[in-house]
């Protein structure tokens, strides 16, 4: 009996332990499921004028907010690259990430440069990359590989010119050095066309990777939103689908898939339970349902297609429309039972209802959701690092062609700069660390500062933000034609001198603006927080 009394103690200690390192290997997910991005792609034929998109909103409790260009660089015959594994730090006055070196692999002769957000997302010959988090089955999950996420993207990035040669290069990549990290979709654009890829580990002890790929359709759009959402391939069908070699075989011998009961799907087989979180459904429903109203999609569905066709054109404003959004106007906004009566005996929206108050206010407004206590996750959180929309364009120079939309924190109370894939510099604000406590020298913390405050009382101060910032997007949308149409006229050097004091000038109008704003708001509500 005693010798059961201490097995006992024994195993339960080893589960709080297991629980213990579960919870410190994933700072950024909530309620078993990434807490993390959202994806949005656009094939050429779907966005109003040809361009390829996909985006990023790298949502995120403590991830790095400065951002860097990284020029290309030509290396010696024995250079090697660093591969990090990225952990919780919680050492400093904010939560943040630090990356312990854990290997190295060979290096190329020549790499590309690129835009260095904290999951870089475009390079010098217009590749363009987004992200998503979806987690897949813990037994894939491998610690012997090299290569995470953000690394995979670097590599790809500076040593890639297309989304296919990107996915191939990937592959080869994480077969040889292994994948060291949860299930990941990379959303891969290029001027012609934009791929998903969906990646899991090979398993326990094991160096390799499993993954699959598929392309948006030119006229359709798609979406992920922290859920592996590929199912049915075709890989005879090279035009729009490749995947790992051992695709098939480990989720048969894992009876993950049993070929006499019906068709391999990726998703179901190693993602399972990602397709049960209402937190990505709800947002792929609400994405495509933006996208095309009149398909009348359920919004309780388990599945959607991978990919729609839009009503319309999809612009750059919609695309920001929908980053903004957080279910206003249907059955799952979170605040609209929040009401007051005015002197006049109308029922409005309560001014400090808001959308973005943090978890635990919930419980103060009765706040539930698909997501359970934590209500329903919005695309537009608060806790948003930066966020992408990229084009990459055929008809231009690579320089002027391969565009990057920036913005930082909260996309409701931000607004989006552009970033040339050619720049050689960014704003110093843009460079500045701000997880290191609050630093008025910061462009992220000045964002940051302005949703916070608005989020105090936002039902009237999102007014006063939009009556700035919405004006201030149409401002860059239009400077942006003419700049273009000027560095047309110059030679490359001059092009690229260009658009960098183009993107600088107007990266630092922005965060004037948005510390301005902040003060703004402060004085004119100081006694209604």
């Amino acid at each position: 009996m005693r010798y059961n009394y201490f097995r006992i103690k024994l195993f339960v200690a080893f589960l709080m332990l297991t629980v213990s390192v579960s919870a410190q290997d994933k700072p950024d997910w909530q309620n078993g499921v990434p807490e993390a991005c959202t994806s949005i792609t656009v094939g050429k034929q779907a966005s109003f004028d040809v361009s390829v998109m996909t985006s990023h909103t790298y949502d995120s409790h403590r991830t790095r907010s400065w951002m860097n260009i990284v020029p290309e660089e030509r290396h010696g015959r024995r250079d090697k690259v660093k591969m990090y594994k990225r952990v919780a730090d919680d050492s400093g006055p904010m939560p943040a990430y630090k990356h312990k070196p854990i290997g190295e692999i060979p290096q190329v002769r020549e790499t590309y440069g690129y835009i260095n957000t904290a999951y870089p997302c475009m390079n010098t010959e217009q590749l363009a990359i987004g992200e998503s988090t979806f987690g897949g089955r813990e037994s894939l999950v491998s610690d012997e590989g090299l290569i995470d996420c953000q690394r995979l993207i670097k590599l790809m990035l500076q040593r890639c010119t297309t989304a296919r040669e990107a996915i191939k290069t990937g592959g080869e990549l994480l077969k040889k050095h292994g994948w060291n990290d949860a299930g990941e979709c990379l959303t891969i654009a290029d001027t012609k066309e934009v791929w998903h890829m969906e990646i899991v580990g090979p398993g326990k002890g094991k160096t390799g990777a499993i993954w699959v790929a598929q392309r948006v359709p030119d006229d359709e759009v798609s979406v992920n939103a922290n859920a592996a959402r590929i199912q049915e391939i075709d890989l005879e069908n090279t035009d729009y689908y490749m995947a790992s070699e051992n695709i098939f075989d480990v989720a048969r011998d894992s009876m993950w898939w049993n070929q006499a009961t019906g068709p391999f799907r990726f998703a179901d087989a190693y993602a399972p339970e990602s397709r049960e979180s209402m937190a990505a459904r709800r947002r792929e429903w609400r994405v495509l349902s933006i996208m095309n109203p009149s398909l009348g999609l359920d919004p309780e569905a388990r599945d959607y297609p991978f990919s729609v066709k839009p009503a319309n054109k999809v612009t750059l404003e919609k695309m920001i429309e929908i980053f903004k959004d957080y279910y206003e106007g249907t059955p799952y906004d979170m605040i609209s039972h929040i009401k007051k009566v005015t002197e006049e005996g109308d029922t409005i929206p309560h001014p400090m209802a808001s959308p973005f108050m943090p978890y635990d206010a919930y419980d103060l407004f009765d706040i539930h959701g698909g997501w359970g206590d934590l209500g329903e996750r919005t695309i537009a959180r608060w806790y948003t690092m930066y966020a992408t929309i990229t084009q990459s364009r055929d008809w231009l120079p690579d320089e002027i062609g391969g565009l990057v939309w920036l913005a930082q924190d909260n996309v409701a109370t931000s607004v989006y700069i552009p970033v040339y894939c050619s720049v050689t510099d960014l704003p110093h604000s843009y460079k500045v660390p701000g997880r290191k406590g609050f630093n008025r020298q910061s462009a992220w913390w000045a964002f940051n500062r302005l949703s916070t405050l608005a989020s105090q009382r936002w039902n009237d101060m999102r007014h006063d933000v939009d009556s700035v910032m919405i004006p201030l997007q149409q401002e860059i949308f239009e400077s942006q034609r003419h700049a273009e149409k000027e560095a047309m006229s110059m030679r490359t050097k001059h092009t690229i001198d260009h658009l960098t004091r183009y993107t600088g000038e107007w990266g630092n109008r922005v965060v004037k603006e948005a510390w301005d704003l902040g003060d703004f708001l402060w004085t004119k509500y100081e006694e209604k927080f």
